[in-house]
């Protein structure tokens, strides 16, 4: 068995809640750990075969319009609770709002202003979600991880206001 990557563990420790198809397993990710670590459709669906030839999980049940159920196998509650309690390693932040901050001195001053504008309106967004995460937690590691989701979007707001408007 080759080392987990952060996405198939992620999808891991989601079918550790019980079998799902690949939409399902995306709109999971969104809902427990979109805050913090974006899982997109392609990932799951690039993913899903390779943990499958891995022996990680099986195939399950078909659903409607061909969906593919999956289901984690015993080798891969294993594979997941050996990278579960591994060093985590640093953290890598890939944010395109900074991506396109570093690199702002190449649009007008309309387009600079857009950004940061709808930029804003995304963090403030986010961080009503965050808020009703953290109320809505159930037990101290979700409730400390929705309080993290909060401080990131409050830093990013931070962040646009510390922003000459020019």
């Amino acid at each position: 068995m080759s080392e987990l990557n952060a996405t198939a563990a992620a999808l891991l420790g989601l079918l550790h809640d019980g079998p799902a198809t690949g939409g399902q397993l995306v709109a999971g990710a969104g809902e427990r750990f979109g805050a913090f670590f974006s899982v997109t459709r392609s990932q799951v669906y690039r993913e899903l075969p390779a943990l499958s030839k891995e022996g990680l999980v099986r195939l399950g049940k078909q659903g409607p319009r061909s969906s593919q159920q999956y289901l984690i196998t015993p080798a891969g509650k294993k594979a997941f609770k050996t990278w579960l309690s591994s060093e985590a390693g640093p953290d890598h932040l890939r944010s395109p709002l900074i991506l396109r901050l570093v690199h702002a001195g190449s649009l007008t001053v309309k387009q600079r202003s857009s950004l940061l504008e709808s930029a804003r309106t995304s963090y403030t967004q986010q961080l009503d979600e965050a808020k009703g995460a953290t109320k809505a937690a159930d037990g101290p590691y979700a409730k400390a991880v929705a309080e993290f989701a909060q401080a990131q979007a409050k830093a990013a707001l931070k962040l646009l206001d510390s922003i000459p408007q020019s």
